[in-house]
C-alpha cells in the first residue's frame, strides 16, 4: 500500500459574472412583465402573483452576493432567463471540456507534471454535457494523458466521492497519478425565473491532482475518506434521456433544480456534522484537532451551524472559509475552491477536513495532513 498526496489544485472560471443586483433588477423586470401579463387571471384568484426580490434577501438568504457564468446576455434577458450557449461541432472541444482543461492546467503546472504523466482522469460533477462519449475521455485525449477515463455524478458531493477513488487506486498502486475535473456549468439547470432559487447557482470549474507519495517535498496526504448516501427528493431534477418518451412537457418545472429549502437545512446539517465528527473519531482526532475545514458552499448559514456543531462555538472564517460571497453555489466544486484558495497559510503538520453534501443526500469528506 501507498501513502496519497493531493500535490496541485486548480481552478477556472468564465470571463463573466453577475451581482446580486445585476440580477435583482433583470428578475424583478420578469416579474413585473409576468404580472401584467395576467392581471387579470391574478385579479380572478386563478393566478398567484410573482413577488419581486431584492440584493439584500439574496445575501440574508444565502450569504451570496456574486457569481460567475458562462453567459450573462441570456441570463439578463427578462424575456429569455436562460444562458445563451452556441453549439459546437462534434470534432471541437465541448464547453465542459475547455472548463476542466483549464483547470486541469493550473492543477499539473502547481504539481510540476505534465498531462502526459496522468493515468487517470475522472470528470466528477453535478451534470455532464451529454450522455456519450464520456466527458472524462474527451479531457483526457485534450490533456494528452493515458490509462483510462470516466464520468461519475453524486451531485454536489461528486467531487468528494471522486477524491476517495484517486485515492484509493494510488493506495493500492493501480494507479501512479490520478486528475480529478468537477467542471461544474450550472447555469443551464437552474430556473432563474424562480424566487426561491434563481440566485443559487454559479458556473466554475476545479480540479484536485492526486499522486503517489515517493517522497516530495510538499502537498497535502490524505489521511483517510468517508462516503455515506442517504436517498431524499427534496433536491431533485428529472431532466434526462426519458422525457421525450414520456409525452409530457419538456420544459416543464421539474425539469430544472429545485428542492425543499427548509427541509434540507434541516435534515443536512446534522448528517454532515455526524459525518465529520465520526470520521475524524475513526482517524482517532476530534474536531479541535482540525486547523481548517473547507465545507460545501451552499449556504452560508448551513455552514455556520455545522462549525458550531462540531466545535462547540462559532467557527471563525480563518478555521470555516467562505468563498459563496464570490463564486456562489457552484455544486461539487465549492469545497475544492476553498481548499486551493485558502490553504496556503497552513504550516507542516496542520489537519484539514474537505467535506460536501447535497443531493442524494450524500455526503463525502477527506481528511488532510499537510506535509
Amino acid at each position: 500500500m501507498f501513502d496519497a498526496l493531493i500535490t496541485g489544485t486548480g481552478v477556472h472560471s468564465p470571463a463573466e459574472r453577475i451581482t446580486n443586483e445585476e440580477l435583482v433588477v433583470a428578475f424583478n423586470d420578469y416579474v413585473a412583465r409576468h404580472n401584467a401579463a395576467h392581471a387579470d387571471a391574478i385579479a380572478g384568484g386563478t393566478v398567484t402573483a410573482l413577488q419581486p426580490s431584492s440584493a439584500e434577501f439574496i445575501e440574508k438568504a444565502s450569504g451570496i452576493r456574486q457569481r460567475f457564468v458562462a453567459d450573462k446576455s441570456g441570463l439578463l434577458d427578462p424575456a429569455r432567463m436562460f444562458p445563451r450557449i452556441a453549439a459546437r461541432a462534434d470534432d471541437a472541444l465541448s464547453l465542459q471540456a475547455e472548463f476542466a482543461v483549464a483547470a486541469a492546467r493550473q492543477a499539473l503546472a502547481q504539481a510540476g507534471r505534465e498531462g502526459s504523466e496522468v493515468d487517470a482522469v475522472l470528470c466528477a460533477c453535478s451534470a455532464h454535457q451529454r450522455m456519450y462519449p464520456a466527458m472524462a475521455v474527451e479531457i483526457q485525449h485534450a490533456l494528452g494523458a493515458g490509462g483510462h477515463a470516466f464520468d461519475m455524478n453524486v451531485a454536489c458531493s461528486s467531487a468528494t466521492f471522486a477524491l476517495e477513488y484517486a485515492t484509493n487506486a494510488v493506495r493500492a498502486g493501480s494507479a501512479r497519478c490520478v486528475l480529478i475535473v468537477n467542471p461544474e456549468i450550472t447555469s443551464p439547470h437552474l430556473e432563474w425565473r424562480d424566487r426561491d432559487c434563481h440566485f443559487i447557482f454559479g458556473d466554475v470549474a476545479t480540479a484536485i491532482l492526486v499522486e503517489r507519495d515517493e517522497g516530495q517535498a510538499s502537498g497535502w496526504q490524505v489521511l483517510g475518506t468517508k462516503l455515506a448516501t442517504q436517498f431524499s427528493n427534496n433536491i431533485r431534477n428529472n431532466f434526462g434521456f426519458l422525457n421525450r418518451s414520456e409525452d409530457g412537457d419538456p420544459a416543464a418545472r421539474d425539469k430544472l433544480f429545485r428542492q425543499e429549502g427548509r427541509k434540507v437545512f434541516k435534515e443536512v446539517v446534522p448528517i454532515a456534522a455526524a459525518h465529520i465528527e465520526n470520521h475524524l473519531a475513526s482517524l482517532a482526532l476530534q474536531a479541535g484537532d482540525v486547523r481548517r475545514f473547507w465545507l460545501h458552499q451552499a449556504n452560508i448559514g448551513m455552514n455556520q451551524l455545522i462549525g458550531k456543531r462540531l466545535l462547540g462555538r462559532d467557527a471563525t472564517m480563518d478555521e470555516s472559509p467562505v468563498i459563496l460571497d464570490r463564486y456562489a453555489n457552484t455544486a461539487s466544486a465549492g469545497s475544492v475552491i476553498a481548499f486551493h484558495e485558502h490553504r496556503s497559510d497552513l504550516a507542516g503538520g496542520d489537519v484539514g477536513v474537505i467535506c460536501s453534501f447535497g443531493a442524494g443526500y450524500s455526503v463525502g469528506s477527506a481528511v488532510l495532513r499537510k506535509r
